[in-house]
């Protein structure tokens, strides 16, 4: 026990459920020393569920010396102060995503912590399932052949109620709707699976089943480096809300990978199916999924600080997702193709 690593956990909100399981299982690994949130409410609810140490001001929080990482879990308007604090006291960092609200401000803190010399993870648990895991491994072994096509669908919903709550939705507070908020999560697994987009031909509005500032529909045509095409659609106003799946045709088989689920159907005739526990907390209730990839991923970010390297995803990774999120809105504003080289 005396090897493991002290952490500390800024954000004690929503997101903050699957990260206090995950580290319940990790008990091994990590030491929680102090858990922070500016609402003493939401203080005594995490300590109550988790019996975790907790601190009543962050700066006992930063101060504290034994705590060498941090997971930060805060809505993305309240990071980039964080991250300098952070930063500035040598502490690692694994944030929860969109890394900021806009790529400028998502830029500086990636900058910011390259600069102080720690290490930025960010949280993309869907690259953790059992299913994505597998899917990686077959295409990377090539036993899918070249990518050709790619289809990403996300028909997922909120009650406007999930709306209601000031902030959700703005861009003030979120940086955007279903894009930033939902879809993020897929469209980044859809890249470390397929590789970058470089053109994008979108279509973004918000229906008539919300009251919101930003976006709950994007619909998009996709070009990839590779010279593979694709199509992307998502949304929070499908009722009652489905399981996100990405489809890869490769030259020798299709994979469709929904939630948890893998499926993969090779020409030669030959069929594999992956899956585990399901729920990808695509209906009213956002948190409704199980926290395996949020475990894995928090593994792999301790492995990645243990060894010294870089962890996957990284925060220069997220910018890719946050560029393609720059690229649909933009295409959706000027109705027309937007290569990606235009937002970097």
């Amino acid at each position: 026990m005396a090897d493991r690593r002290a952490i500390g956990i800024v954000g004690l909100g929503m997101a903050s459920l699957p990260h206090g399981k995950s580290l319940l299982d990790l008990a091994d690994r990590v030491e929680v020393r102090a858990a922070f949130s500016p609402s003493a409410t939401r203080r005594d609810a995490f300590a109550q569920r988790f019996a975790m140490p907790i601190a009543d001001r962050l700066d006992d929080l930063l101060n504290d010396p034994e705590i060498s990482a941090v997971l930060l879990l805060t809505p993305p308007n309240a990071r980039q102060e964080l991250v300098h604090a952070l930063a500035a006291r040598g502490k690692h960092i694994l944030m929860e995503k969109p890394i900021e609200r806009s790529t400028a401000a998502a830029l500086d803190i990636v900058d910011r912590c390259d600069q102080a010399g720690i290490r930025l993870g960010m949280v993309f648990q869907h690259r953790f399932r059992k299913a994505s895991m597998a899917l990686q491994a077959r295409l990377k072994a090539g036993e899918l052949g070249g990518v050709r096509a790619v289809q990403l669908n996300v028909p997922w919903w909120r009650p406007q109620s999930y709306y209601d709550e000031p902030g959700r939705g703005t861009y003030a507070r979120d940086g955007g709707g279903v894009l930033m908020s939902q879809a993020i999560h897929s469209l980044d697994l859809m890249l470390s699976l397929a590789g970058p987009v470089t053109e994008v031909a979108a279509m973004a509005a918000t229906t008539g089943l919300h009251r919101m500032e930003s976006e709950d529909f994007v619909g998009a045509g996709l070009r990839f480096e590779s010279g593979a095409v694709g199509s992307f659609a998502a949304t929070t106003a499908c009722y009652p809300g489905g399981i996100e799946s990405l489809i890869i045709v490769g030259d020798k088989g299709t994979a469709i990978l929904a939630g948890s689920d893998l499926t993969l159907d090779f020409q030669d005739g030959q069929k594999e199916h992956v899956s585990e526990t399901a729920g990808s907390g695509g209906g009213a209730d956002p948190m409704a999924f199980p926290h395996h990839g949020h475990r894995r991923l928090i593994e792999s970010f301790l492995d990645a600080l243990d060894q010294n390297r870089e962890p996957s995803p990284s925060g220069r990774e997220a910018l890719l997702v946050h560029r393609l999120i720059d690229a649909l809105l933009l295409s959706a504003k000027e109705r027309r193709h937007v290569r990606l080289e235009e937002t970097s």
